[in-house]
C-alpha cells in the first residue's frame, strides 16, 4: 500500500475533527465520569470494526442500496439516540438518582456505544466512501482490512484521550448535585439532536 501515509494523515484529520460519536463521548465523559467515557469510546470503537468488516464485504452497499433496509436502520439508529435523550431528560435533580446513573454498569454503557454506532447509516456511508481511495482496483482484501483497522484503533485511541481529558470537569463538580443534573439535562438535549441528525440522513 504506497498510500498507507496519505492515509493515515488524512485519517488524522477525520480524528481531530469533531463529529456525532466525538460529542456522544464528550457528553458522556462529562456527565458520568471517566470510566463511561472510555467504556463509550470503546463501544464506539467496536462498532466501527463492524462497520468496516461489512463494507468490506460488500454488505453495506447492498444495505444503502435498499431503501427499505436503509429507512429501517436509519430509524432504529435516530430513535435509539432519541430514547437515550429521553430517558436523560427524565433523570431527576436528587443525589440518589444521580449516583444511580453514575453507578450504571460498564457492559451497558458500552453496549450503547456499540449499538449507537451500528445504527448509524453514516458510519456505513463514510467506510465505503472512504476505504477504496487508498488502494488499487486489483487490491486484496487484505489491503482494505489493514486500512479499516488501523482507522479505527487511531480512532479510538483518539476517542479514549477526549474522554479522559473530557471527564476531569466531572471531579471539577464535586458534590454539586445541581450542576450534575443540568449536566444530565443537556446530555440528554445532545443525545435527541443526535438522534435526529441521524434520522435525516439520506441514502
Amino acid at each position: 500500500m504506497e498510500n498507507y501515509w496519505i492515509f493515515l494523515t488524512a485519517s488524522f484529520l477525520l480524528w481531530i475533527t469533531p463529529g456525532q460519536d466525538t460529542i456522544y463521548i464528550i457528553t458522556r465523559s462529562i456527565s458520568q465520569g471517566r470510566a463511561a467515557g472510555f467504556a463509550s469510546a470503546l463501544g464506539i470503537g467496536t462498532g466501527s470494526i463492524v462497520h468496516a468488516a461489512l463494507s468490506i464485504a460488500g454488505v453495506s452497499v447492498i444495505i444503502l442500496t435498499s431503501p427499505l433496509l436503509f429507512l429501517l436502520v436509519k430509524m432504529l439508529g435516530g430513535l435509539y439516540l432519541i430514547y437515550l435523550g429521553l430517558s436523560a431528560l427524565r433523570s431527576k435533580a436528587k443525589a440518589k438518582n444521580l449516583e444511580t446513573l453514575r453507578s450504571e454498569p460498564l457492559s451497558r454503557i458500552y453496549s450503547q456505544g456499540v449499538l449507537t454506532n451500528i445504527l448509524n447509516p453514516k458510519v456505513a456511508l463514510f467506510f465505503i466512501a472512504f476505504l477504496p481511495q487508498f488502494v488499487g482496483e486489483d487490491a486484496p482484501v487484505a489491503d482494505l482490512f489493514i486500512l479499516g483497522l488501523s482507522f479505527v484503533i487511531g480512532g479510538t485511541i483518539w476517542c479514549l484521550v477526549l474522554a479522559y481529558f473530557a471527564s476531569t470537569g466531572t471531579k471539577l463538580l464535586g458534590q454539586n448535585n445541581r450542576v450534575k443534573a443540568w449536566f444530565n439535562k443537556l446530555s440528554g438535549v445532545v443525545y435527541i439532536t443526535l438522534g435526529l441528525n441521524v434520522l435525516r440522513v439520506k441514502a
